[in-house]
């Protein structure tokens, strides 16, 4: 179920989305010209992380892994970005988007049950 098309487009859109939450933390956070410094390289850190820490074999990441980890690590990256993302946007106000983008986190890990068995057991 995990690689099903539209739950890997789900989680691809959550990806971007925490990312963006990620983004907007930072540039709630600074003030002046200094906003464009977390806005532009927050995101971008959480890409270069998301595509580099990867388990190998990990059919939802074409199964390459730049910087091989175990997959409960994996694991609890992935959740700390996107518990992250959602603290970010309800510290700035955003609640409802907050709770948005934790449902939906919830709802795809729940319907990838069997990917989180897998890296669990890596």
């Amino acid at each position: 179920m995990s690689n099903h098309p539209l739950n890997l487009a789900l989680r691809f859109l959550l990806e971007i989305a925490a990312s963006l939450a990620v983004g907007y933390w930072g540039w709630q956070r600074a003030s002046g010209a200094l906003r464009y410094l977390p806005a532009i390289a927050l995101p971008l850190a959480t890409a270069v992380i998301w595509g580099t820490f990867r388990v190998p074999g990990d059919a939802s990441a074409s199964g390459d892994a730049p910087v091989p980890v175990p997959g409960p690590v994996r694991l609890s990256m992935e959740l700390a970005l996107f518990g992250f993302a959602v603290w970010g946007l309800i510290s700035e106000g955003a609640v409802a988007w907050g709770a948005i983008l934790g449902a939906l986190a919830f709802l795809h890990y729940l319907i990838s049950y069997d990917r989180v068995q897998w890296l669990l057991s890596r």
